[in-house]
């Protein structure tokens, strides 16, 4: 294999022989990062400007703090979809992670069980989705949309159908505790980026996951052992899901399993925007940071301009045809170079 670089900087084994790279190539790196920070800056600079409290420190704390969610979340989605598949349960796993965080803190008293008992739900969802994708050959978009339904029936059974009050009051310090002025869901959403930024760019594993979205097969035959990849990356998703589901339910105070529809989309959305290939094989943590920014800027203005709920859901599904047709668009311009 040969170590080359992305669209977007990072790094990629492809499996095919060493060749040349050209001048091409590096410059359309530099435009196409360069180009998704322009756009962020013109945007926020814009918002800046035309609204009056978005400039504020309380409001870009509580910016950061919105995105939380879909940006823990965006750092794994990452990894699936530069792996060539995608995963629609997240939000299930958030939601069933969440209520059998606050039944089993509820029924055991101990903060700690409970949280590890969610992140451990999250993470067997996660596998599963893996082994079904990896063991049977099936389309990971139909497998993860079968589990993104059988997940949201697990969580409504284990809550009765109801939300789940917590009991012990320490599981609220989860959400609320701080640090430096950022909470614990900010700082965990922090390190999930750096951690997987390194995991992408700087390992063998991160290497092995573009190389075999890239080319599943040549990757197979020069080592990669590509069932058990896609077992990790999908079981590293439910493990990131579960936690971000434990944080959002310490957030709220009660598991519920009625809680972030639509999140999936919104963190593919994001992937998309910050430059990850839908076809596999390119991704970029920077890039995915930006895009997660774009959305949650365009989120908080739309809150502070009181836009209503229903315009709301327009713009967030532009923001995903936009993210498409861009996907597109750059997939057409590396076929022609």
């Amino acid at each position: 294999m040969t170590t080359q670089k992305t669209a977007q900087g990072d790094s990629v084994q492809s499996p095919l022989p060493e060749g040349r790279q050209g001048l091409a190539k590096p410059l359309r790196t530099l435009l196409d990062t360069s180009g998704l920070f322009a756009i962020f800056a013109l945007l926020f600079i814009g918002l800046a400007v035309m609204i009056p409290d978005f400039l504020t420190g309380r409001n870009m704390v509580g910016l950061l703090l919105s995105v939380t969610l879909i940006g823990t979340i965006s750092t794994t989605m990452m990894m699936v979809l530069a792996l060539g598949e995608v995963d629609l349960s997240v939000a299930s796993i958030v939601a069933f992670a969440g209520v059998v965080a606050a039944v089993v803190t509820s029924a055991s008293g101990s903060v700690v069980i409970g949280v590890l008992g969610g992140v451990a739900a999250g993470g067997a969802v996660g596998a599963f989705n893996g082994f079904v994708v990896a063991r049977f050959g099936i389309n990971s978009l139909i497998a993860t949309l079968a589990a993104m339904e059988f997940v949201r029936g697990l969580a409504y059974i284990t809550s009765g159908g109801d939300a789940v009050m917590i009991t012990v009051p320490a599981f609220f310090e989860l959400g609320s505790a701080s640090f430096l002025g950022l909470t614990l869901p900010v700082w965990t959403m922090i390190g999930c980026f750096v951690v997987f930024g390194v995991l992408l760019n700087m390992t063998s594993f991160g290497r092995n996951v573009l190389a075999t979205g890239g080319n599943a097969e040549a990757a197979a035959l020069a080592g990669v052992n590509v069932r058990r990849l896609k077992i990790i990356v999908f079981g590293l998703q439910g493990v990131v899901a579960g936690i971000a589901g434990v944080l959002l339910t310490s957030r709220m105070g009660l598991g519920d399993p009625n809680t972030s529809l639509g999140l999936e989309l919104a963190v593919i959305s994001a992937c998309v925007l910050g430059g990850v290939a839908l076809s596999g094989g390119i991704a970029s943590i920077t890039g995915v940071l930006v895009g997660v920014l774009i959305m949650g800027c365009v989120q908080n203005a739309m809150g502070l301009l009181n836009v209503p709920t229903f315009y709301q859901y327009l713009v967030r599904g532009a923001i995903l045809l936009l993210a498409v047709l861009f996907d597109r668009w750059k997939q057409t311009r590396r076929s022609r170079a």
